[in-house]
C-alpha cells in the first residue's frame, strides 16, 4: 500500500528558505524527505519502476536548477514538487494516461478520518479496486491525492492546475460515481 507521511508545513517553509539561500544540507534534507513521496506518486502512473525513479530524479534536478536561478517556490514546497512530478508524467506519457492497475491495487488509504475513506474501506477490496479502475483519470488522481497522499484541497488544486472549487466538484463526482458503481455491482451480485 502506498501511503505517505510528509513533513509539517512550518518545517517545510524553513527548509525551503534555507535551500533558497544555497544551504546544501537543507537541499539534501528536502531530497531525503520528499524523494519517496514523489517517487510513489509517479509510480502510481508509471509501470516501470526505473522510469519512475528517473522521473522522480528529474523533479529534484528541476528544483536544484530553480534554486540556482532564483525561480524556486517561495511557499508550498510540497505542492511545487508534486506539480513538477505531475508535469513530468504528462510530458513523458501524455495527460490521458490512467493510473496503473498495480498502483490502484496497492492504493487503499489506512486513515478512517474521512467519511469517504471509511466508505471505501467498508466495502469489499476487490470491488473497490474494480470500481477505481472504472473512474476517469482525473477522478482517480483527485482521490489518490486527497485520500492516498492526504493532501489538502488547496495543495491538490495547485498540483492539478485547478481551483479549489473544481477539486471539490471533481472529488464529489468521483465519490458519487464510486457509489453508483458499487450499487450496480451490488445489484449484479444479488441477481447473480
Amino acid at each position: 500500500m502506498i501511503l505517505i507521511v510528509l513533513p509539517d508545513l512550518p518545517a517545510e517553509d524553513r527548509l525551503l528558505a534555507q535551500a533558497r539561500q544555497g544551504n546544501q544540507e537543507a537541499i539534501m534534507q528536502i531530497y531525503d524527505s520528499y524523494f519517496g513521496p514523489i517517487y510513489n506518486f509517479i509510480r502510481l502512473r508509471v509501470d516501470d519502476r526505473y522510469m519512475a525513479e528517473d522521473l522522480a530524479s528529474e523533479v529534484f534536478v528541476k528544483l536544484i536548477n530553480a534554486l540556482r536561478s532564483r525561480t524556486a517556490p517561495r511557499h508550498s514546497l510540497r505542492g511545487w514538487l508534486f506539480r513538477v512530478a505531475r508535469n513530468a508524467i504528462h510530458d513523458h506519457y501524455g495527460r490521458a494516461k490512467h493510473f496503473t492497475s498495480e498502483a490502484l491495487d496497492e492504493w487503499l488509504p489506512d486513515s478512517d478520518d474521512e467519511p469517504e475513506v471509511a466508505f471505501l474501506r467498508a466495502l469489499d477490496v476487490e470491488r473497490t479496486r474494480h470500481a477505481l479502475r472504472m473512474l476517469a483519470p482525473d477522478q482517480q488522481e483527485v482521490l489518490i491525492l486527497r485520500f492516498g497522499q492526504l493532501l489538502s484541497l488547496q495543495e491538490t488544486a495547485d498540483i492539478m492546475g485547478k481551483n479549489v472549487g473544481a477539486i471539490k466538484s471533481l472529488q464529489f463526482r468521483a465519490v458519487n460515481t464510486l457509489r453508483q458503481i458499487f450499487g450496480e455491482l451490488r445489484l449484479e451480485a444479488e441477481n447473480g
